[in-house]
């Protein structure tokens, strides 16, 4: 049987007295697409962030591509995120003083693969192929969304983060980044868990699940 590209088991994050979430079961296989929905402020986003061991947690373990993130100490779990996730933060992150095409050959260039073909194909999937020479601060909010999407696919990641990766896009281009991050679970065998508010975004994933503070449940 093949094993999972994302595991989780019992995990629990508290902050304070006060618990986030707890008995966190889940498992994510390659070319599977999960989609997680919940209240505001259930963390939602902390559990992507757990996932890609970039937040810690109190109870349970996170196992990626095989590894337990708890036995890696962060230059691992660094180098392991690397070469195998792909995250579409909320907030961007670009970097201001590289141009577009600098800004999604990161992840090739750290894994010290450079390959200008793949990100410019990467960069004309999600509509920004004329771009490449731009800064972000010339970029709109949707335009620099499909930049952080571009970055997360470019190296062909194991397992893809997305954190309401469609929530600063008209409808036309949130369909378009939507159809990109399935077709890679589809044609490269990705593994993708996907935050968000749409509901047209959630009904199109494998599955669909719901975290609240007791867990995560089918929905």
């Amino acid at each position: 049987m093949a094993e999972p590209v994302v595991d989780v088991s019992g995990l629990a994050k508290r902050y304070g007295e006060g618990t986030v979430f707890d008995s966190v079961n889940l498992r994510v296989m390659a070319g599977e697409s999960v989609a997680i929905v919940g209240e505001s402020g259930v963390g939602k986003s902390t559990l992507l962030n757990c996932l890609a061991g970039l937040d810690s947690w109190d109870a349970g373990e996170v196992r990626l591509c095989g590894q337990p993130l708890s036995a890696l100490d962060d230059t691992a779990r660094a180098l392991l995120r690397r070469d195998r996730v792909g995250f579409v933060f909320q907030a961007f992150h670009v970097l201001p003083h590289l141009d577009v095409a600098q800004n999604v050959a990161l992840p090739l260039l750290l894994q010290q693969r450079p390959d200008g073909a793949r990100v410019a194909e990467v960069l004309r999937a999600v509509g920004l192929g004329a771009l490449g020479a731009r800064l972000p601060q010339q970029l709109s909010g949707g335009q620099l969304q499909r930049v952080a999407i571009a970055r997360a696919l470019v190296h062909r990641p194991a397992l893809i983060l997305a954190d309401e990766p469609t929530g600063n896009l008209d409808p036309t281009t949130a369909t378009q980044v939507l159809d990109l991050l399935l077709a890679q679970t589809r044609e490269h065998g990705a593994a993708l868990v996907l935050v968000t508010h749409s509901d047209h975004a959630a009904t199109r994933t494998n599955r669909l699940l719901r975290l609240s503070a007791q867990g995560i449940t089918e929905s």
